[in-house]
């Protein structure tokens, strides 16, 4: 069975009764784990969530059929939640399958598999499309007005009124990251007391109360650190963050912006140019020139390759653990400075 943004709810709601096998993958990696959130919520029970780390599976590709049967062991319910990279769940989901075939997984909880650098077309994805038991979702990345459908909603379930400009100027401050518009949302209908049972008016002002703050002041003094390797600047810049209680993710999505832009640059620009030349003549605004022509001196094309897979992964982390996130980031932080203060070309 498969779905994609555009169906993947009323899917869902028919999927549920028969799916045990869940598979979410794309390149929207917020839209798919936004998803499967829901695809938990409209279980009958959802119970209690156990979250597999892939190394077990690895190391036991039986593990996970294992503990999907476990559930009926004892009184409690639950349901599984593992997170991936591409296909490394694919051995643990052939040795589901083989039994399932078998008739042996009767009663096995489901299974959510959040599939990081992975679409409809691998190989794990392949074994599951085709049958009843089974859903992969795939979600493509979305346009503003895809993202602002999914705000009305979650405003609607929040017990939210609204008008089209609220809408808007959540969707925007998001910037196309449905996590971090649902944790807005959720801080929006928390400050209005609002539930679908007393709903509450959300206005352009509450949102602006509560809202994330403005990209344009708070964060690029923290992204110009980090990524110019400025360990002077950082202490003062880690206190920020605890102060004004930036929100991690939204520092992080401005840190993978920022590092696709100057990887953008890197694959143009020879070591023969002037680099404030080549920045004029890549009409880069003329505010911004001396801080990436440093930072273009700190992250060789190699780097950003890794830098850019160890700030997805970072991303991946802080979503799954919401409660540390602000220590993850902090050490991450400290770690990426350090390393772009050591690339001094």
């Amino acid at each position: 069975m498969k779905a994609t943004q555009r169906d993947f709810l009323t899917t869902a709601q028919r999927a549920v009764r028969t799916c045990t096998l869940w598979y979410f993958c794309g390149p929207d990696e917020a839209g798919a784990a936004l998803a499967a959130s829901r695809a938990i919520a409209l279980l009958p029970e959802a119970g209690e969530r156990v979250e597999l780390a892939v190394a077990e599976l690895k190391a036991d590709p039986a593990r996970l059929v294992d503990e999907a049967r476990s559930s009926s062991l004892f009184d409690g319910v639950r349901h599984i939640v593992l997170r991936v990279t591409g296909d490394d769940a694919l051995k643990a989901v052939e040795t589901f399958l083989e039994l399932a075939d078998l008739g042996e997984t009767t009663g096995a909880c489901p299974v959510f598999i959040l599939a990081s650098g992975a679409t409809d077309k691998s190989r794990t994805a392949k074994l599951l499309i085709d049958r009843k038991d089974a859903m992969v979702a795939m979600f493509h990345t979305p346009d503003i007005e895809d993202v602002k459908k999914e705000v009305r909603a979650m405003a609607d379930a929040a017990g939210l009124r609204y008008s089209g400009d609220v809408i808007e100027r959540l969707a925007h401050s998001a910037n196309l990251d449905l996590r971090l518009a649902r944790t807005e949302m959720d801080k929006l209908a928390l400050y209005l007391d609002a539930s679908p049972q007393a709903p509450k008016l959300a206005t352009i002002e509450a949102f602006e109360a509560v809202g994330a703050r403005t990209e344009e002041n708070d964060v690029p003094p923290i992204v110009s650190a980090v990524l110019s390797g400025d360990l002077r600047r950082l202490p003062q810049q880690l206190a920020r963050i605890r102060e004004l209680g930036i929100n991690p993710v939204q520092i992080v999505l401005a840190l993978e912006r920022r590092a696709a832009q100057l990887a953008g640059l890197a694959a143009r620009y020879s070591p023969r140019d002037e680099v404030m030349a080549f920045l004029e003549r890549e009409r880069v605004f003329f505010r911004d020139r001396r801080e990436l022509a440093t930072q273009l001196q700190r992250w060789p094309t190699h780097k950003l390759d890794r830098l850019v897979t160890r700030l997805t992964d970072l991303h991946r982390t802080l979503m799954a653990n919401s409660q540390t996130a602000e220590l993850l980031l902090a050490q991450s932080l400290v770690q990426i400075t350090r390393f772009a203060a050591a690339n001094r070309r």
